[in-house]
Order: structure tokens, then C-alpha cells, then sequence
């Protein structure tokens, strides 16, 4: 019997549009821990591309690598500046209707 090769799986290699990046921060946004945001940030900028990132963002490779690494804790601001880099921008919704929130 030979052996089965396998590879490693990357979501960075099926984020081709936006759209897809898109939607895998939001499924993140919505129902993962930070650390898994900043997991699924760092699989969206490599499918971008460190370098092209990194020179869009005026970060260093290295500054990008460690803020989107698994020690990494991201500021909010160096979130927004490598979505806007990314052409994308953090947006605020209502998890409920205002009729069903209660106010102190």
C-alpha cells in the first residue's frame, strides 16, 4: 500500500477577492475570540502579501509578522491601518432591536 501525501491547509491560499477576505473577518468578527481575529488578520494579510502590506501600511515586514503573530496583541489603530491598507474598514451593527434592549 503507498503512502497518501498531504499538504498543509492555508485559508490564505482560497482568499482571492475582497469579498472572500471580506466575509472570513466577519464570520471572525462575529463569533471568534481576539486571538482568533488576529489569527484570521495575519491568514488575510499573507494572502495579500507581507511586503506589498507592509509598504502600503508604512509597517515593517518584521512589525507586521509580530503584531499579527500568535504572541502578537495589535493595537486597534494598527488594525485599522492594515485594513485600510487592505481596502477594508471596521463596521459597527446592532446585535438586537432597540425595542428588546433594555437601558439602565
Amino acid at each position: 500500500m503507498s503512502k497518501i501525501e498531504t499538504t498543509r491547509f492555508d485559508a490564505a491560499d482560497y482568499l482571492g477577492s475582497a469579498e472572500d477576505a471580506a466575509a472570513y473577518l466577519d464570520a471572525y468578527l462575529e463569533d471568534g475570540s481576539l486571538a482568533e481575529l488576529r489569527a484570521a488578520l495575519d491568514t488575510v494579510a499573507r494572502s495579500r502579501g507581507m511586503s506589498d502590506l507592509a509598504q502600503k501600511t508604512g509597517l515593517t515586514r518584521a512589525g507586521l509578522y509580530k503584531s499579527l503573530g500568535k504572541r502578537g496583541n495589535p493595537s486597534l489603530e494598527t488594525i485599522q491601518t492594515i485594513l485600510h491598507a487592505m481596502g477594508m474598514r471596521l463596521a459597527i451593527e446592532p446585535v438586537e432591536s432597540e425595542e428588546k434592549r433594555e437601558y439602565a
